[in-house]
């Protein structure tokens, strides 16, 4: 799917409530890295960034302290995934070499994008094994917290579970259904995913533990999701498609997963009811 025309958000313009908000060399350097990614829309190269190092400083303090948590509190599927992709605290890892590793663990591949893009051609490209990437990272001063995805939350959330086939389907599925689905079919489409990819949890045999790279990537939402300000729900398809979201508040309900064979099988079947007669298959 060609992105070169399509809109996506100008992330040098920024919220006032946002950390970078009211800092210039902050919001001229996003501008700097997503003109790369713009570059890579019109000519098909994955960039490399130079990155400074403020923002290698901002990447050690947040991945040294989301890995330290996920030891007690990712899921074991994470865990594994995470160990093959072998991404550190140490430097900020270019997406060009993590596609060398993806290619050898299930043919996933990480492309730049400028900032937010729309939903349906987000999700469409993961049909075709791409996940759009921002590249840019998080205001130093608040290496805990992003208002909105960054390097952080797509190399440490996303990229590793990649690398596992189970979880790889159930992203194609997502990708080749968002294709083909139209309005109210598309929001429940974009609701499963939310509830799963970005947010979900998954029993396990010794409890509930976090796979959702929403989570994975949050200081904040691994210590909320666990907490008594959340409902947390069994899981259902069709109950995750039909249940609301806000992407810009804690989250209040999160649903409890199967592992990842079994959630594909489920999120499959929903799909084909949901979406009679398309093809999207």
């Amino acid at each position: 799917m060609n992105t070169s025309t399509t809109a996506i958000e100008d992330i040098s313009l920024l919220e006032l409530d946002h950390p970078g908000a009211n800092d210039p060399a902050y919001r001229a350097r996003r501008a700097v890295i997503a003109a790369l990614a713009a570059r890579f829309r019109a000519t098909g190269e994955i960039p490399d960034v130079d990155y400074t190092a403020e923002e290698q400083g901002t990447w050690r303090t947040a991945v040294s302290r989301l890995q330290a948590l996920h030891a007690g509190k990712a899921s074991a599927a994470y865990l594994r995934a995470a160990r093959t992709l072998a991404i550190g605290p140490d430097r900020i890892p270019q997406l060009s070499e993590l596609n060398t590793r993806l290619a050898k663990n299930g043919g996933f591949r990480l492309a730049p994008v400028e900032g937010l893009i729309d939903g349906k051609v987000f999700l469409s490209m993961l049909a075709q094994g791409t996940m759009l990437c921002t590249q840019y990272i998080r205001h130093a001063s608040r290496p805990e917290y992003t208002p909105e995805p960054d390097v952080v939350h797509e190399l440490i959330g996303h990229a590793p579970t990649f690398t596992d086939p189970d979880f790889t389907a159930l992203t194609r599925l997502f990708g080749r259904a968002a294709a083909a689905a139209e309005d109210d079919a598309l929001e429940a489409v974009q609701r499963l995913y939310w509830f799963t990819v970005e947010f979900g949890l998954m029993r396990e045999p010794d409890g509930v533990k976090a796979f959702g790279a929403g989570l994975l990537s949050s200081f904040g939402e691994l210590g909320h999701c666990f907490g008594p300000d959340v409902e947390r729900r069994e899981f259902s398809a069709a109950g995750a498609a039909a249940a609301a979201f806000d992407y810009s508040a804690m989250q209040p309900l999160l649903f409890v997963c199967p592992p990842f064979a079994p959630l594909r099988r489920e999120v499959e079947a929903f799909l084909e009811r949901l979406l009679p007669g398309t093809g999207w298959k």
